[in-house]
């Protein structure tokens, strides 16, 4: 890393044991652990500036996967290069990759005990509301312009009675705003005395960018990292088993997850719920556990992963087949989060003024508060109307739970703590 992309004045050391311990307290969600790390690291500690804390978040927010373990390693890599963005990336994920594998082998292995699987089906009803409040939050955040709730509208429409997949919604979001942006830039950024030119915030100086052979060394180097892990799995498992089909699969979901982990999430549910890798209660409850701990939301694909190795494991054991999937399902998610800002991280600013990508990923923007919302629908019908018959107290649940959430913003450990002890109660008494 050249030096001229270093701040100064802030040892390997003195990162790491700042790292460390974020991992273990970072809870929140993505708004919660950006929120954390803008404290501590711009207005506490001095060690990274405001507007190049706000230029990169726009640029984490303009990439597929989880933004605010993308910050981490932009900001790790921005004060110690390549290893402190390593070091801070891995930090922010490996107390949850321990905590995540316990929680999914106590869903599989002890979820038949009544009294866990009352708690399950609390926690499950608490998942519908956590997702219609993310909807109201991201429709606030994406929405900003009236003709982006067509964008919304189009791909809740699309994907829930089309059959359109989510990579070719977002290809099509995609390539609509570059469209639409041509005619009328002012529904994509910032316009000024009737010019169809965006006008940026704050002026960007493009300086000493290194050729662009630097993203093809660490797009090659990414490459041999991922052929090192995946491909010795299919050799040694083939292709058919399933722990080289959820390496597969998890490698491609990254590129295409814009919006964050519920975009992730709907992507999965389309996917491994019509091949049956889990039901939708499994997902209801990866989500829900995914919520009680620190780390990306995103990790919730990690539990998806144990559990379709645990219910698949071919010649070995279920609890060695489930800790391999949802490693696996680790490794392939996350690598591309350190690859997409080592690569661009020195090319930020001449990123996040292009108009042209703005206009593209405000587009996908848009549309995932569609998917989301299908999402939300698929959720809801699933718990409130299973196969019994109305279940109301999944609804009871649910709408206490969002009333929790918008009226007295409760922390989402606490939502999921209290419901999953109503499920408790509930199954007891029942």
């Amino acid at each position: 890393m050249d030096e001229k992309w270093k701040a100064s004045g802030v040892s390997l050391k003195e990162a790491f044991h700042y790292w460390f311990k974020l991992g273990f307290i970072n809870f929140g969600g993505p708004a919660g652990q950006i929120a954390m790390m803008h404290k501590n690291l711009v207005d506490s500690r001095g060690w990274i500036d405001e507007k190049t804390f706000l230029r990169a978040l726009n640029f984490c927010m303009l990439l597929p996967g989880p933004e605010a373990h993308q910050l981490a390693v932009y900001i790790g890599w921005r004060l110690n290069g390549y290893a402190g963005g390593a070091i801070a990336g891995l930090c922010f994920l490996l107390p949850s990759v321990v905590l995540m594998l316990f929680l999914s082998w106590l869903a599989v292995a002890k979820g038949h005990i009544p009294a866990v699987s009352g708690i399950f089906h609390g926690i499950a009803a608490a998942v519908v509301a956590i997702v219609i409040e993310a909807l109201i939050r991201l429709s606030k955040k994406s929405l900003k312009h009236p003709a982006l709730y067509a964008f919304a509208g189009g791909s809740f429409l699309l994907g829930q009675f089309g059959g359109v997949s989510f990579p070719l919604i977002v290809l099509l979001a995609g390539i609509a705003g570059v469209i639409l942006g041509r005619f009328r830039p002012d529904i994509f950024c910032h316009t000024m005395g009737g010019s169809k030119e965006c006008v940026l915030d704050e002026p960007t100086t493009f300086v000493g960018l290194p050729h662009i052979t630097h993203v093809f060394r660490i797009v090659g180097l990414f490459i041999l990292i991922w052929s090192a892990v995946v491909l010795p799995v299919i050799v040694w498992r083939g292709l058919p088993d399933i722990l080289s089909q959820i390496s597969l699969f998890f490698s491609k979901a990254p590129f295409v997850t814009f919006g964050g982990a519920y975009a992730v999430l709907a992507y999965i549910v389309e996917h491994a719920v019509r091949l049956n890798w889990l039901t939708e209660k499994d997902m209801l409850l990866g989500l829900g556990l995914a919520e009680t701990t620190p780390g990306p939301l995103i990790m919730v694909t990690q539990f998806v992963g144990f559990i379709t190795a645990w219910n698949q494991p071919g010649n070995l054991t279920p609890i060695i087949a489930g800790i391999l999937g949802g490693l696996l399902t680790t490794f392939t998610t996350f690598l591309p989060s350190f690859m997409f800002i080592f690569a661009g991280a020195p090319y930020i600013e001449a990123i996040t003024s292009n108009p042209k990508l703005n206009a593209a990923l405000t587009g996908i923007s848009g549309a995932v508060v569609g998917v989301v919302l299908k999402l939300g629908v698929f959720f809801a019908l699933s718990t409130f109307f299973p196969a019994s018959g109305i279940d109301f107290f999944a609804v009871l649940v649910a709408c206490a739970a969002l009333f929790a959430l918008v009226r007295w913003k409760l922390s989402m450990h606490a939502l999921v703590g209290l419901s999953g002890a109503a499920g408790l109660i509930w199954q007891l008494i029942g």
